[in-house]
């Protein structure tokens, strides 16, 4: 018997309102239970939208989002059985210790078990900074990249199946951004990400491309033969990437849709205001 989809998205239509130009139209998707699937398109496409879906924090106006096989929706507070966890690009960090900011998804953490999460994700230079996983947390200390990254080790230690990254890792460096990535693709389940750099989709099993029309999914190489619009935004990518310290955040990053991106929150957050 064949493990069950991590995803699926069944001719999935979803706008911002009546009357507007659907942002995903009959969107069919399904994403193996342990893929790595990198989501890439131009700027406004809806790729947070897509994220959003997934999180059960949007329904979709046609068609039917699964999560573990079963309709998405709100999975409430925390805990063990939460089928998705999502990472938005503004990572939430709350005040309190290093400890209950990495162990918030899964209260009943243990030492080992948060010794690995700060040994994958290499948090071991940042927890020596903070003063250990009891220091005090204070989130108007924490540079953009140091949220992120404390948010990036509460996801490793999350028990969701499916982990969703909406350009959570954008102000990290590129050699950062391909540890993180690929220490939360070893993790059991699947990960979905939104790419900000060709890297990012090159180490992803498929890359899914919304082009507002239709989408294509498929490996980096497969789509760089069939897809001229992804060869456009690799082209894009590879000189800005090639030449600026560090990696800069692409063309494709939803900056002009703000609904889109302030909808796709980190769903499964603390209940503390952000």
């Amino acid at each position: 018997m064949s493990p069950r989809p991590a995803a699926e998205l069944r001719g999935v239509t979803f706008a911002y309102g009546p009357g507007a130009r659907p942002v995903l139209d009959g969107l069919e998707l399904t994403v193996a239970d342990g893929e790595h699937l990198a989501v890439v398109g131009p700027s406004g496409i809806g790729k947070s939208t897509l994220t959003a879906l997934l999180a059960g924090a949007l329904v979709p106006d046609r068609g039917e989002v699964r999560v573990a096989g079963v309709p998405a929706g709100p999975d409430g507070p925390p805990h063990p059985e939460a089928r998705r966890a999502l990472l938005p690009q503004q990572a939430y960090v709350f005040t309190g210790t290093v400890r209950e900011n990495l162990a918030y998804l899964r209260p009943d953490a243990s030492p080992a078990d948060l010794e690995q999460a700060v040994r994958a994700l290499r948090l071991g230079p940042l927890l020596n900074r903070l003063g250990g996983l009891d220091a005090p947390v204070d989130p108007r200390r924490l540079s953009q990249g140091e949220r992120q990254r404390l948010a990036l080790g509460r996801a490793y230690l999350s028990p969701a199946p499916l982990l969703l990254l909406d350009e959570a890792t954008c102000h990290l460096d590129p050699d950062t951004e391909e540890h993180a990535e690929r220490a939360l693709a070893a993790r059991p389940g699947a990960l979905v990400v939104v790419a900000h750099r060709i890297s990012s989709a090159v180490r992803a099993d498929r890359v899914l491309v919304l082009d507002g029309d239709r989408a294509q999914c498929a490996p980096h190489a497969e789509l760089l033969a069939r897809s001229p619009l992804y060869r456009d935004l690799v082209g894009r990518w590879q000189p800005e990437e090639a030449g600026t310290p560090g990696g800069v955040t692409s063309p494709t990053a939803d900056r002009s849709a703000p609904s889109d991106r302030s909808r796709a929150r980190e769903v499964t957050s603390s209940p503390h205001p952000g």
